[in-house]
């Protein structure tokens, strides 16, 4: 596995971005990110389109809205987009994902922190999802406690919304987040639940403004910026470097499913960068048994704490073009 961030060198002085409307919304050509990224080529076979240097492989397909880049599965909020021979992506899409994911170290002031928010999901009279052998809650304040000393190991602060079988409702986790004044990251844990079939990881960044939650339509509240898009550009680095860390700890034990947009209320009304993350399905047979091994979660909690240390060397400006881990 790859890891995304690459530091790219943006083509110098003023770029002419080519803009097509659609629909009512900005649109820009692979062709202009191509140039103002300097990627050395943009080939298209059919629907599919892929951008590419020595650091970076970016492919789409027109109609889908998936999007990869070195392997590791991005949601876009729009679907990729043709007209004529031209490949379009959507400019929010563009501005909200593919910059910041390309140039993490353009994110001002993201890198200065030294303070990780572990909120384990659910606990006490919620035990989120359940099977035969654990539950939800159970499982994410098992992974907190394994994380915690492994970033307190590399110099990080580390604080737990709960530290036992607790209830606390979503705007209590928010506030106990709140309440750290110095510059600070949040991260969600938690597993899933979606029948015998689903699998696999996935990483939830809230959707920026004008952008539904994932699997719904636009609502009119969708156009309201809340606490948590202040730091649009830091959620989905770091959502990167988790997402992306994670896999490769992992590598065939899981199923990429994703870095998603979401109106999470944990991911509304915190202030810090903040994601929430899903470790895998309770309610597939396989995966249940995984989550329920201490190897499982050990990899886990090694590709969280992996990703912390990444996450603030890219945007602290460290990362260099063409790194790859």
């Amino acid at each position: 596995m790859v890891f995304v961030f690459a530091a790219l060198t943006a083509a110098p002085l003023v770029h002419a971005w080519e803009v097509v409307k659609l629909n009512g919304r900005d649109y820009v050509t692979l062709q202009s990110v191509k140039q103002f990224y300097r990627f050395d080529s943009l080939t298209r076979d059919g629907n599919s389109a892929k951008l590419e240097n020595r650091s970076v492989v970016l492919k789409v397909k027109v109609g889908q809205q998936d999007c990869f880049m070195n392997n590791v599965k991005f949601v876009f909020s729009y679907k990729v987009e043709a007209q004529g021979s031209k490949v379009l992506i959507s400019r929010i899409d563009l501005s909200k994902l593919i910059d910041p994911v390309l140039r993490p170290n353009y994110i001002g002031g993201a890198g200065n922190f030294r303070t990780v928010i572990l909120d384990p999901g659910h606990g006490g009279k919620d035990p989120g999802a359940t099977n035969s052998i654990g539950t939800e809650a159970g499982y994410n304040m098992l992974l907190a406690k394994k994380l915690k000393p492994l970033l307190e190991q590399r110099g990080f602060k580390v604080m737990l919304t709960r530290t036992s079988n607790r209830y606390l409702t979503l705007q209590q986790r928010v506030n106990i987040a709140n309440r750290i004044t110095e510059q600070a990251i949040f991260v969600s844990l938690h597993f899933n639940a979606g029948g015998r079939h689903a699998y696999g990881i996935e990483t939830f960044t809230l959707s920026p403004k004008g952008v539904a939650h994932y699997g719904r339509g636009l609502r009119t509240s969708d156009f309201q910026a809340r606490t948590g898009n202040t730091q649009d550009s830091a959620n989905i680095a770091l959502a990167t470097a988790i997402h992306g860390s994670v896999l490769r700890r992992l590598g065939t034990n899981t199923f990429d499913r994703g870095i998603k947009r979401a109106r999470y209320s944990v991911l509304t009304g915190v202030k810090h960068p903040a994601i929430l993350f899903e470790g895998g399905f309770m309610s597939h047979p396989r995966e249940a048994r995984l989550i329920h091994n201490p190897a499982y979660q050990n990899a886990l909690a090694n590709g969280i704490s992996d990703a912390v240390l990444k996450y603030r060397y890219a945007v602290s400006g460290g990362a260099r073009a063409g790194a790859r881990q």
